[in-house]
């Protein structure tokens, strides 16, 4: 099927509203997107911001006429003429399949691997994950969920139980259960994580070992593995209720860590957690971490 897409600047105009008048209006998809180079790093506990620069793009089937929409914006937002804006024509594609070309089998640590569904790796000793980006955070090509990859491939993980604290697609989980977990535990506030990850245990055939929650409240018991790739805020916010989710002798990765944050975020941990050395790893100007230790005894 061929699309068109509604492209426009978003400005100062309400993102809730426009939005809504392109979903009136036949709108397949809405998405917001950076339109100049001003990332979002870490937003407030229940925050969603926008970027200084924000586009809006809408997803249509070809045969739908963007004259009204575009009458109905103009109206309906009280505007003289709309912000910058054009209309894309969106050659005949399986969509759904575009993403391969900048998304390909990944190796981390000595075994484990992510192929895309559908993709299989040539050594027969590989550990591997099927996945496709979807709806959540979390493929491997980010710096932090590398990290984690490759922490969780280092370890023997044998009959051991573990917690995805913050699981987005769910990733980090299926890793550890595919790398010799017994059980494991995913849990993320975004709805949307949760789909993902469920979606992502079938495509692996490990739902019958994997719960997925979506509050912090819902988890029970404590784990031998705990690993939360989330963001520096939360993690210092949060630092005592994930701590009492690891057994003694446990042991813990935290992600989601620019380099100039670990200081606050090991000091958060430091009366529960003998760390180790920080690993660091650079990705679009940005130094991420990853911190892990062993909780203590007593």
């Amino acid at each position: 099927m061929a699309w068109r897409q509604f492209v426009m600047n978003l400005g100062a105009l309400d993102s809730e509203l426009v939005e809504e008048i392109f979903e009136r209006f036949g709108a397949s998809s809405v998405t917001l997107t950076d339109a100049g180079d001003n990332p979002v790093l870490e937003p407030g506990p229940g925050e969603t911001p926008l970027w200084a620069d924000t586009t809006i793009t809408g997803l249509f089937e070809s045969d739908v006429d963007l004259q009204p929409l575009h009458d109905a914006l103009i109206t309906e937002l009280e505007l003289a003429s709309l912000p910058v804006h054009h209309i894309e024509e969106l050659e005949e594609r399986v969509w759904e399949r575009e993403w391969l070309k900048d998304f390909g089998p990944m190796q981390f640590g000595r075994r484990l691997r992510i192929h895309p569904k559908g993709s299989e790796p040539s050594e027969s000793d590989a550990v591997v994950i099927h996945l496709d980006p979807g709806l959540a955070f979390g493929t491997g090509t980010h710096a932090t969920t590398a990290l984690c990859l490759e922490w969780l491939d280092g370890l023997s993980l044998n009959g051991k139980s573990m917690l995805d604290y913050g699981c987005g697609s769910g990733i980090l989980a299926i890793a550890g259960l595919k790398l010799g977990c017994v059980s494991a535990v995913g849990m993320d506030i975004d709805p949307q994580a949760v789909i993902a990850t469920r979606q992502n245990a079938a495509d692996n055939e490990v739902t019958q070992n994997l719960l997925v929650f979506a509050a912090p409240g819902e988890i029970e018991g404590d784990f031998d593995v705990v690993v939360a790739n989330i963001l520096a805020g939360p993690l210092v916010q949060f630092a005592e209720s994930i701590t009492l989710t690891l057994r003694e002798r446990g042991m813990l990765a935290l992600s989601g860590v620019l380099c100039e944050q670990v200081e606050d975020v090991m000091t958060a941990y430091a009366r529960w957690i003998d760390f180790d050395e920080p690993a660091y790893r650079k990705q679009d100007g940005q130094v991420w971490s990853r911190l892990t230790g062993k909780r203590r005894a007593g």
